[in-house]
Formats: structure tokens, C-alpha cells, sequence
């Protein structure tokens, strides 16, 4: 063998050691939801929805939240206007920033000025355009403001444009000018319809306007009258247009368009695109940046080809996640369902149709996915890519879990149960005993139903045609997730976990090794329950008193949000730090034998031994510690890390799968302070 595929050879069994021993994340499955962007100087600023705005000063090589003072951090507009930066809020109004972004005050004197969707900048006049109260005017950089809506019929203001002295407004009503700074507004719709206008661009002796519908439209006489310019387009639903000399960029709901002839053909170009969904565009210098629900993207030939540049931007909460055969779809809080057909190395959107984008919770039943909104239940029967909503009869729409049993889907909500027995077509209301009707989680165990509310526990025997309350021994009635292994059934708290081993009757605190996290879900796997919370990982098993952390190769450690059982992988979803992946064999690869304190540290001999591909290595712990099992190959290269945690006296055992290795001779190490020892062993395939 030479020196270079000896190095391959090892690099290989390096990174597979790595890779199944250890959390890895996946490629997303989004980055920031990015709703606008403004450059001032050196700095780029991104206002995202839900994670505040973040500004770059290298072109979008790293980004830093910048939201000291923020209140509110669901952010629509941003606009630089000479040294000051505003940024317009979904219901709190606008914020200003004097130092670049470093610090935020509101100037939001005017109750009316709630959700700023965009802004308008002509010499020292600032324009603000609201949801529902028309335009706002400010000359004194937002220490006071005036409404300036006189003649503006729709007052849905979605684009604000200044060129020169005149003032362009787009409304979901057509376009409005103003001459005179806002005094009065005049309808200036010949040629187009007077429908939902999206954005503005100027260049040289051309307006351009975008319509979210209707395509795109240009006026060479300051808006007096508009000509389509669609020819090509074939995506009227334009978010964002930008231009620059004869060159157009369209951005629209799914995929860009681009024109060389100022607006006279378009074609369709999403090279380097991961996310289609444009939302924003901004220039700075030679550099145009777009901004989507999965980040924001460069491009240095004015749309030829894209690239990603998100390193910093947060991702959204993964709540939800499931499995339709080999694809694996993701539930976000704002940003609708992502899937990926490869375990996580490329994710796609699948926010399509009437899905609500809050997704809490998705679950599989056949070939049908169901997903569970802030808005109700929505159906998918071709893997996430398109939704319906299924709501009749369901009377709270806000569900907060989705569970399926033999020939009933059951659905939690803020308003008690219901159930469907014809497949989500329609539901049925089951409330009848329930004290407490906020339902956080529902799960058949046996021949009992649970419910884990606001108020504790309820349970029933009749499929939940009545419920009996099942809380003696709870001293935290904030049941978040339910779950079980054998005879024992664990409740999940925002202060740990709970434990019952006579089917509900009585309740009592089990939280060695945890402590009083924060817990938000339990999954079973095997004989083994895995709890996903504030602080990671956690595993016990069905004859284990305590919980052992499952962390290793986490950085930082995230809150654990969601798990799915998948593809000989479980997958957790967090708190905006992407989906993560590790093998179930090593999660679930260490057991506590027994509780007892050995006399001494001991390592022994795996068995079996030769073995394929899974050994068992026992090991005793006399006092509590950091343990570390490692295992070598016989280059003593590190291509596995079995256990390193930290561990109570006892006598534990350890899985090794080594499906992924070759036939060769093993070593295995322990290490726990001064102690350290090392044995043999041999794979055989």
C-alpha cells in the first residue's frame, strides 16, 4: 500500500468512527427566514422573522445578531437613512439604531404604527408603510410621526419608493403617488391592475413595479402609465424586483428570473439557489444579496449564479419530525415543513399550498402525512410537497399534538381532544371528564389512552369517550410528553421527569443523572427511553434507576426539541440549531447492570468474542467520574468513542457496532482518572 491510500485508508476510518459515534449535524434544514436586508457602507443588515437582525461587514462571509434593545424580533423592514438604521416590526412598531446596528431604541410614539411593513426614504423624509393604518411620514428620524395616507385607498402598504421629488406607494390595492411629501396620494394604475404591488425599482428613466399575481410592470413617464413586461415570467408572484442598468432581477415565490433587456424577456435562473422562495434584495457594490426563508445568498454577476453566505445566521425551531418511507420531514416553528430523501445531507422546502408554517407536530399514518398547526390540521399525500386543510368538525385549531392508534388519529389541542376515524376527513370532539382541556400530548399505551395536559394527567379505557384524572404523586402538573418502556410510564415536566409503574395510580420523581431539566420529548427505542431536553440527550433503560447523558459531539449542547427512529438513526431536532443525527446502536450502546459499588475499576473481556459486528464490553466504576472507552485499530488510530460521560459507582455495559469496519483486530481502552487499561478484540465477518 502507498502513502496516499494509507493516509485515505485512515482518514476513512477516522471520520466512520466519528460519524457513528457521535452527534453529527445535517445540512439544515434552513438557515435564518430572511424578510429583508439594507447595506449602509461596509455593513449589509438582515432582518429576519422571529431571530431578530444580524449584520455582516464581509459581504456575508459571518454574521452576528446585532438586537441589543429589540423588544420585538419578528422583523419585516429595514432601511438605512444617512446614519441611522430603522427596522419595522410585526406589531411593535419601528425601531432605530444610531451606531450601526450596536444598540436599538423604539420611536414608536404613535399607537397606529404597529406592523411596519416597509419604509421610504426622499432627503430627510421618512415614510413608513403600516398593515391596516396607510403611510406614516417622519422628519425628525422617528422622534415623532404624522399620518400621511390622504387619498390612499387601501391602506395596506406593502412598498414605498421615492424617485426624485415624487412619492411611489404600493398597496394591495394598486399603485399611489404623492408630489408633495405624503400631503395627498393619487391613484396611478393606467396599465396595470390595481392589485397587490409587492416592491419598486428605479433605473435610469424606468420604474419598475412587481405585483404578487399580476407579474411585472414599467412606466418611463414617472408613473402616469405602466406596460406589462411578463414575457417569459412564468411566475406572475413576484416578491422582489431590483435592477441595475438594463439588468432585472425578479424574485418571486418559487425561483428567480432575470432579464438583460429591461423587463422585455425574462428567464428563469436559480443556479446555486437552495431556497426559491425570494423575499428581499439589496446591492452593495458589485455584490447583489437575496433573501429567503433558508438564508441569504451572493451573487457577483447580478443573478447569473448564487451562493449560500448564512455562517451565523440561526436556524428555526425544529418541532416536529417524521417518517414517510425513505424521506424524513421536518416541522419548524415559522418556516412550514422541510424534507430530505438522504438522512439530512440536502434539505428541501416543502411549504406548498394552505399549509400553516408552525408546524408542532407531523405524524405518518399510511401513505397520508398529517401535520399539526397553529391553525389546524393539514393533510399530505405525496410527502409533504402539497397540503390541505382538514378541519371539519375540530372547534380549537390550535393543535399541539397529532397521535395515531389502531383505526382512530387523535389530535391535542388547546381545546381539549378529537378524534377522526375516517382519516382527517372529519373529527369528533372527546372532552367528557377532562378538568383540564390544554392538551400537550397524547399517546395509546395498551389498552389506555393518556393525555398529558396543563393539569396533569387524564387517562381513559373507551377510546376517550370519558377521562379519569391519574395525578397522585405529581408535584409539576405541566405534562409536556408521555411515554413508556415495558411496565413503566414516564411523564415529561419543564422540571424533569415523573415515573409510574402501576399504570397512572401513583407517580414519583425520576431524575438521577438529569436533574430538573426542562424535558419536551420522550421516544422509545428498543427497551430504552431517550429524553430530549434543555440541556441534550439523556437515555435510560427498562431496568436502570437513572438517566445517562447522550451528548457527545453536540457543540454547543442545544435544546432538544423533537426525535424521530429512522434509518438505523435518530434524528433530533432543536431549539434553531439545525436536525442531528446518530446512529441508535451507539446511542443506545451503554446499560447500567447494577447500582452496586465494586471494590475496584475493572475492564473485561468483551463478548463475544471474535464477534459480528455487535460485542458488549462490561465495565466496573467504583467512584463517580469521567469515563472515556475509545476504540483503536490496530494502527492505534481513535476510530470510536464508546462512552464519555460522567458516571456513578456501578457496573455498566457498552455496545460496539462494527458493521462499518472491516474483518481485523481491535483494541478497546477505558480510561476514568489515573485509571487506564486496555484489551483485545477481534472482528470476524
Amino acid at each position: 500500500m502507498n502513502i496516499k491510500n494509507f493516509i485515505c485508508v485512515v482518514l476513512f476510518l477516522t471520520y466512520s468512527g466519528i460519524q457513528y459515534s457521535q452527534w453529527i449535524p445535517t445540512n439544515g434544514p434552513a438557515t435564518g427566514s430572511v424578510k429583508c436586508l439594507t447595506v449602509s457602507g461596509v455593513n449589509i443588515f438582515a432582518g429576519t422573522f422571529e431571530n431578530g437582525i444580524y449584520r455582516t461587514t464581509n459581504n456575508g462571509s459571518s454574521w452576528n445578531a446585532v438586537n441589543n434593545g429589540i423588544t420585538n424580533q419578528n422583523i419585516l423592514s429595514i432601511i438605512a437613512s444617512g446614519t441611522n438604521i430603522f427596522a419595522g416590526t410585526f406589531g411593535s412598531g419601528v425601531f432605530r439604531s444610531t451606531d450601526n446596528g450596536n444598540s436599538w431604541i423604539s420611536v414608536s410614539s404613535i399607537y397606529q404604527l404597529q406592523s411596519v411593513y416597509c419604509f421610504g426614504v426622499s432627503g430627510n423624509y421618512l415614510f413608513a408603510g403600516t398593515d391596516l393604518n396607510g403611510v406614516y411620514l417622519t422628519t425628525n428620524n422617528g422622534e415623532s410621526w404624522v399620518q400621511a395616507s390622504n387619498g390612499i385607498t387601501n391602506t395596506m402598504i406593502r412598498a414605498l419608493k421615492a424617485n426624485g421629488s415624487t412619492i411611489f406607494a404600493g398597496t394591495q390595492g394598486g399603485v399611489f403617488k404623492s408630489s408633495n411629501n405624503g400631503t395627498s396620494w393619487f391613484p396611478s394604475n393606467n396599465g396595470m391592475p390595481a392589485e397587490w404591488v409587492s416592491s419598486f425599482s428605479i433605473s435610469g428613466s424606468f420604474i419598475f413595479v412587481s405585483t404578487f399575481g399580476y407579474g411585472a410592470y414599467r412606466s418611463s413617464d414617472n408613473g402616469a402609465s405602466w406596460i406589462g413586461i411578463n414575457a417569459g415570467l412564468t411566475n406572475p408572484y413576484i416578491r422582489e424586483i431590483t435592477s441595475e442598468g438594463n439588468n432585472l432581477l425578479a424574485g418571486t415565490a418559487n425561483g428567480m428570473f432575470r432579464s438583460t433587456n429591461n423587463g422585455n424577456s425574462w428567464i428563469e435562473n436559480n443556479s446555486g439557489l437552495t431556497n426559491h422562495d425570494i423575499t428581499s434584495f439589496v446591492k452593495s457594490g458589485t455584490p447583489v444579496f437575496a433573501g429567503t426563508p433558508g438564508g441569504v445568498f451572493i451573487s457577483s454577476n447580478f443573478g447569473t449564479s448564487w451562493s449560500g453566505v448564512n455562517n451565523g445566521l440561526t436556524n428555526p425551531p425544529l418541532l416536529s419530525l417524521a417518517a414517510l418511507g425513505s424521506n424524513i420531514i421536518a416541522g419548524t416553528a415559522g418556516l412550514g415543513v422541510f424534507h430530505t430523501s438522504n438522512n439530512g445531507t440536502n434539505w428541501s422546502t416543502g411549504y406548498i399550498g394552505a399549509l400553516n408554517p408552525f408546524v408542532r407536530t407531523l405524524i405518518a399514518v399510511d401513505i397520508n402525512l398529517f401535520a399539526g398547526t397553529d391553525n389546524g390540521v393539514y393533510i399530505s399525500t405525496n410527502g409533504g410537497l402539497q397540503w390541505f386543510a382538514a378541519n371539519n368538525g375540530l372547534t380549537n385549531f390550535n393543535i399541539r399534538c397529532l397521535t395515531a392508534s389502531t383505526n382512530r388519529i387523535f389530535a391535542g389541542t388547546a381545546g381539549g381532544v378529537f378524534y377522526s376515524s375516517d382519516n382527517g376527513n372529519s373529527w369528533i370532539q372527546i372532552n367528557s371528564g377532562l378538568t383540564n382541556i390544554d392538551i400537550k400530548t397524547v399517546l395509546q399505551i395498551s389498552d389506555r389512552l393518556f393525555a398529558g395536559t396543563g393539569g396533569g394527567v387524564f387517562f381513559s379505557t373507551d377510546n376517550g369517550s370519558n377521562w379519569q384524572i391519574a395525578n397522585n404523586g405529581l408535584t409539576n402538573l405541566n405534562i409536556s410528553t408521555i411515554n413508556f418502556i415495558n411496565n413503566k410510564i414516564f411523564a415529561g415536566t419543564n422540571t424533569g421527569v415523573f415515573l409510574s409503574t402501576n399504570n397512572g395510580s401513583s407517580w414519583s420523581p425520576f431524575n438521577n443523572g438529569l436533574g430538573n431539566q426542562n424535558v419536551y420529548t420522550l421516544i422509545k427505542v428498543s427497551d430504552y427511553l431517550i429524553a430530549g431536553t434543555g440541556g441534550g440527550v439523556f437515555l435510560t433503560g427498562s431496568s436502570a434507576n437513572t438517566w445517562v447523558e447522550r451528548n457527545q459531539g453536540f457543540v454547543p449542547t442545544p435544546q432538544v426539541l423533537s426525535f424521530l427512529s429512522a434509518n438505523d438513526y435518530l434524528f433530533a431536532g432543536t431549539q434553531s440549531n439545525y436536525v442531528w443525527k446518530r446512529l441508535i446502536s451507539n446511542i443506545i450502546g451503554i446499560n447500567t447492570i447494577s447500582s452496586e459499588i465494586p471494590e475496584h475499576f475493572e475492564l473485561y473481556q468483551n463478548y463475544p468474542n471474535p464477534f459480528n459486528p455487535v460485542t458488549k464490553i462490561r465495565f466496573d466504576i467504583p467512584k463517580s467520574g469521567i469515563v472515556n472507552i475509545f476504540v483503536y485499530d490496530v494502527l492505534g488510530k481513535e476510530i470510536s468513542t464508546l462512552v464519555n460521560q460522567q458516571l456513578q459507582p456501578g457496573t455498566y455495559e457498552a455496545d460496539w457496532n462494527a458493521s462499518n469496519f472491516s474483518s481485523s483486530i481491535y483494541y478497546y481502552k477505558i480510561i476514568s482518572g489515573d485509571y487506564m487499561q486496555t484489551k483485545k478484540m477481534v472482528l470476524i465477518k
